[in-house]
């Protein structure tokens, strides 16, 4: 019995995962370039934070307010956040200082409007005139302004002092970043190997004279950087006829919700600061002092510049060796289960069987749910070219997919106008499952292939997030894979799965009958073990349950890239527990669990995390997996980031982020050793 329940409030957790961002960015072993990518990853997860965790917090805030008793948690969590992200925030600045003195031993110089020669000057006046002007177009800031209307979310903006003789006003100016790049490489005038990079918000403060002075005659021009992150979160109004419309209308919700963090330039003049925070309706509580730019998340696409050892080496994707020893990629599958892992592996070949199936005169049905798709994507394609090869297709299309609502908006309208058949989830129910099913006439018999995997249908992210991807023809487990889609149209129907774990359906009772298996394989001296691969932890049942298993004398080792509110290694609670977490070159987004069963080791893949949202208030798949030699490789894959003693983190009840110790032993760093095992089990497939 678990007297005390102890977790780590999620939004300090998650602000521990971003300083593990940060400390990649710090990370010297890492090459120049990558390290400054880091920071834009850092930047660009900050952001996402402010519009939903933060903006979730500020909801509690407000309520307990309007509660007479409340003991005001919430409210000193904010506190707690609010210095955390301060600290962080400090920590980046010194980082990004440090970087730029790397960069400029490196030959690569960050320069300002003020550093340009009279060349590079000319030079700007003309690309602004060429590439810039047309995307320019400056909000006058007057009594009848709107700010809160238009002031786009995540974007960066300058906000502008026009002093002239008698009056002083102020515009507002967006960086088109939607049109330009954010980086802009100069050129040299003299034959040297130094590259000179400008960003776009200073090319704009150079050339306010050249946007202004059409209709003003100013002393004096000044800019400062502003940049907002609104509320993510919107309400449906469920009396509208369809989802599409509802997810419409929320994105203007969207568009116009209130900020939530409004970032500023430190030394704007107090006017200025005014004006802007009363035309947003915020205090300056709710103000962020910063530097001369307001968003670094594009130094995400910092330019490839310098010797190539400043970024990483490109690993040369696997080719999975049995595609080749069959027909066509339906005849492998059929033969043996295919499982494939991400970056590793090509996901050209999931590509590939989808532009098999959109001809192959034998396929009779495709299925398939997308969630986040890449933005033109083949896969998408390859269903539109099998509807005009006259096969059926129907298509789940995730319209409440955060931040990709609106291009999975036009999606389902292109899919529609090719006569494919898509369906929506339930409001409120997002389809968060990775799936498709391929029907194929065979000898008189349909016979059904299934992909249930990690990861998204997407070309660009399956580059730079580990995802598994299953294959497989096995009847056992694409006759339930069909039901999954039943149960997607019909949410409402009894359904039920044995060899699938099907959120909201049977997902918790399920991991609930494993764990107390483990605690009583563990109480009678068998075999007991839990071994999970997660991007997050969350749910606090589920985590009393691993309490209660550690108690019991169970080993729980997990790894966890991003939010872990259980507390490891509390004596009496939490002693069996091991926790560590992989920030590296890739995006660690597979999900895994293995519960031991008294050595038979029951093992999935999912795409669930351990999060209410994602057990309850999801439809998630994850697959159990029978084939051996699958299983073993999944085995393998975890044993060797449980090994990790590179870029492995140790988390712990003080959230320090301590690097795993290596001591004497041989140097792992899991993503380099996963690829060189991957590698070798192909040379072995070849060798058979």
């Amino acid at each position: 019995m678990i007297e005390e329940k102890v977790y780590l409030p999620k939004e300090l957790s998650w602000l521990s995962f971003n300083q593990r961002v940060l400390q990649e960015a710090a990370d010297k072993s890492n090459p120049l370039i990558e390290r400054v990518r880091f920071l834009g990853i850092y930047s660009s997860n900050l952001d996402e934070f402010y519009k939903v965790q933060f903006a979730n917090l500020k909801r509690y805030v407000l309520i307990e307010q309007e509660q007479v008793h409340s003991s005001s948690n919430a409210k000193s969590l904010l506190r707690q956040v609010n210095q955390k992200v301060i600290q962080l925030e400090l920590q980046f600045d010194q980082l990004y200082n440090e970087l730029l003195l790397e960069m400029a031993r490196n030959q690569i110089f960050l320069i300002n409007e003020r550093q340009l020669s009279a060349y590079q000057e000319n030079w700007i006046k003309n690309y602004y005139k060429q590439n810039l002007r047309q995307y320019i177009t400056p909000i006058l800031l007057d009594s009848h302004t709107e700010l809160i209307q238009f002031l786009k979310d995540d974007h960066a903006y300058l906000a502008v002092e026009i002093v002239c003789e008698d009056n002083i006003s102020y515009a507002l100016l967006e960086l088109p970043t939607d049109n330009v790049s954010r980086f802009v490489l100069l050129p040299s005038e003299v034959s040297t190997k130094n590259k000179c990079i400008i960003f776009l918000d200073n090319i704009l403060r150079y050339c306010l004279s050249d946007i202004f002075k059409v209709f003003f005659d100013a002393k004096e021009l000044n800019a400062y950087s502003i940049n907002i992150n609104r509320d993510a979160e919107y309400e449906l109004n469920t009396e509208l006829d369809s989802l599409l419309e509802l997810m419409s209308q929320g994105l203007k919700q969207r568009l116009t919700a209130q900020p939530v963090r409004f970032t500023y330039q430190k030394d704007m003049p107090k006017a200025l600061f005014e004006l802007l925070i009363n035309k947003l309706r915020l205090t300056e509580q709710d103000a962020m002092p910063g530097g001369r730019y307001p968003n670094f998340k594009d130094l995400v696409k910092f330019p490839e510049l310098g010797q190539k050892n400043l970024l990483n080496k490109k690993i040369q994707n696997l080719s999975y060796t049995r595609f080749k020893q069959f027909r066509n990629s339906f005849d492998t599958i059929k033969d043996r289960d295919v499982l494939l892992y991400y970056p590793y592996y090509s996901f050209g070949h999931v590509l590939e069987i989808m532009r098999q199936a959109s001809f192959d005169p034998s396929v009779t049905h495709i299925r398939m749910n997308i969630y986040r798709v890449a933005k033109d994507s083949r896969f998408i394609h390859a269903a539109i070219n099998a509807a005009n090869n006259g096969k059926k297709v129907t298509v789940v299309v995730e319209l409440q997919a955060r931040f990709d609502e609106e291009a999975n908006i036009k999606w389902a309208k292109q899919l529609i106008s090719s006569g494919i058949k898509v369906i929506y989830s339930q409001p409120k129910l997002k389809i968060h499952a990775k799936l498709f099913l391929i029907d194929r006439k065979e000898s008189d018999q349909i016979v059904r292939y299934a992909h249930i995997g990690s990861g998204n249908f997407n070309e660009k992210t399956a580059t730079i997030y580990t995802d598994f991807s299953l294959l497989t023809a096995d009847p056992a487990i694409t006759d339930e894979v069909k039901k999954v889609f039943n149960f997607i149209e019909n949410p409402f129907k009894p359904v039920s799965f044995n060899h699938l774990l099907v959120s909201p359906q049977n997902t918790r009772l399920r991991f609930y009958e494993f764990i107390e298996r483990e605690i009583n394989n563990a109480k009678a001296g068998k075999a007991a073990g839990i071994y999970l691969k997660l991007n997050a932890i969350t749910d606090k049942d589920m985590i009393d349950q691993l309490y209660r298993a550690s108690c019991a004398g169970v080993k729980v080792r997990m790894v966890v890239r991003g939010t872990c509110v259980l507390i490891p290694q509390i004596p009496n609670l939490s002693e069996n527990i091991t926790v560590t977490s992989i920030v590296d070159q890739f995006l660690e987004h597979a999900r895994v669990y293995i519960f031991e069963n008294n050595g038979k080791k029951d093992t999935y893949i999912s795409s669930a995390d351990w999060m209410p949202r994602n057990i309850d208030n999801r439809i998630e798949v994850g697959v159990k997996i029978f084939d051996p030699i699958i299983k073993s490789t999944i085995h393998n894959i975890f044993d060797i980031q449980c090994n990790d003693n590179v870029k492995a983190r140790i988390i712990d009840k003080d959230a320090a982020n301590n690097y795993v110790q290596r001591g004497n032993k041989k140097k792992i760093r899991a993503q380099y050793a996963i690829y060189d095992y991957l590698k070798q089990s192909e040379s072995f497939e070849k060798g058979l």
